[in-house]
């Protein structure tokens, strides 16, 4: 698998791509993993990965999206992101997501990659906007993968972004990164109403068709203004899943990512381990991006490192959340959530100011933490990459047995499949 996967990216990605990929990336970012954790040994925090949403505009109206889409336009000014990025590589760090809404409909984000060649850049997007100029400009500047994002087949997918043809859109845009020789990924949120069509092998051998590089499968999670509960996965279908992206892992010529897991299959949080944090296209500093509440802000004149390195907000949730769950706690923990923005006073970070009440519609369930199930990695490349540089970090050494028990107990009660009945409205 993984000659396979080598010698065909040597062949389609552009060699300036590569270099940025494998110098600021790959050596930089191993670099940036050792320096966090002589952080986390003197109890110091700032993650390494920084998420950054950069607008919150947007051309399509997914299912279950908790971004303001609808709201008047936010963003990050340019010189505001900058200073961000800046103040964040004293720390070592050179990678950075970049998020939505649309990415692509932020005016300045090519001039944004550009004043960072010492950085990398993955761009969550859902494709349509990315043209063959735009496409070129990209593999100049040379420092950014984007990952699309498909949600199913061409049925499943325009009715869950909320528009006709949004699939073959996406796929025009996803080709333009290829033929451009962009590292270029793909992006799932496996659902009920697309989990039979992209967790196959089959949709696996037709990405390395195109030319995709890597994917992400990441789980739904019904969070925000318009909860879709009955897309969400079963706990037999989760472990299916993470079975899924294990067994594939050494069987074809294909990356895939996932975000929840370490080398023996544990769940984790990358939020509680301070891997990575989320800010809000206001410049709110938040947990991660779908818990959004703030106490700070990456305009505060200290800077970012200063900010979130003293932020007992965003240290009480990381302390509190690791005690009670290796899982999501806005899933299986809403009413801690609750408590922990009242404890603190943090403000509701959404411009719709409806974040509270959505968390108390929420029934608790359970996420990527069911004890007994877990699925060690067996590829020798991802075994490895996780264990030395993504693992729990010590993160979880006091949670208590209790909370074990009652995971088990949620798994159980929510475990009963139920029909599906997905909702057509964005």
């Amino acid at each position: 698998m993984l000659p396979a996967l080598a010698f065909r990216t040597l062949r389609s990605a552009s060699p300036r791509c590569l270099a940025k990929f494998a110098w600021n990336f790959g050596v930089k970012g191993l670099i940036s993993m050792e320096r966090f954790k002589r952080r986390v040994r003197r109890g110091e925090y700032f993650p390494p990965f920084l998420y950054l949403s950069i607008i919150n505009s947007c051309n399509l109206r997914c299912q279950g999206c908790w971004v303001d889409v609808d709201s008047p336009r936010a963003a990050i000014d340019l010189d505001t992101l900058n200073r961000t990025i800046r103040d964040a590589k004293t720390q070592g760090n050179s990678f950075f997501g970049i998020l939505g809404g649309e990415p692509f409909l932020y005016p300045e984000l090519l001039d944004l990659l550009a004043a960072h060649p010492d950085c990398y850049f993955q761009i969550f997007t859902n494709g349509q906007l990315i043209t063959e100029k735009i496409a070129q400009r990209l593999r100049e500047i040379g420092n950014a993968t984007p990952l699309v994002s498909i949600e199913g087949n061409e049925v499943v997918s325009d009715e869950r972004r909320g528009k006709p043809e949004v699939y073959q859109r996406t796929l025009r845009g996803l080709d333009h990164c290829i033929r451009a020789g962009l590292l270029t990924g793909v992006a799932t949120s496996v659902c009920q109403t697309n989990i039979d069509d992209l967790l196959s092998e089959s949709w696996l051998r037709e990405l390395v068709r195109r030319g995709v590089h890597y994917t992400w499968y990441h789980t739904y999670r019904p969070v925000g203004p318009v909860m879709n509960p009955q897309l969400a996965l079963r706990p037999d279908q989760l472990v299916r899943t993470r079975k899924f992206v294990v067994e594939m892992r050494a069987k074809v010529p294909i990356a895939i990512i996932d975000a929840y897991y370490d080398h023996d299959g544990r769940a984790l949080c990358p939020m509680v381990t301070g891997i990575s944090h989320h800010v809000s296209p206001q410049g709110d500093i938040e947990p991660c991006p779908i818990l959004q509440f703030a106490k700070e802000n990456i305009r505060d004149p200290r800077g970012i490192v200063a900010t979130i390195r003293d932020s007992a907000f965003l240290r009480d949730f990381r302390q509190v959340s690791a005690k009670h769950t290796r899982g999501c706690v806005i899933l299986e923990r809403p009413d801690l959530v609750e408590d922990l923005v009242h404890r603190h006073g943090a403000r509701d970070s959404t411009i719709r100011g409806t974040a509270i009440a959505e968390l108390r519609a929420m029934q608790p369930r359970f996420s990527q933490w069911l004890p007994g199930e877990e699925v060690p990695e067996t590829h020798w490349m991802y075994r490895i990459s996780k264990k030395y540089w993504f693992s729990d970090f010590g993160a979880y050494k006091n949670t208590p047995p209790e909370a074990e028990s009652k995971a088990r107990a949620l798994q159980s009660q929510l475990a009963v499949p139920t029909p599906v009945r997905p909702r057509p409205e964005a």
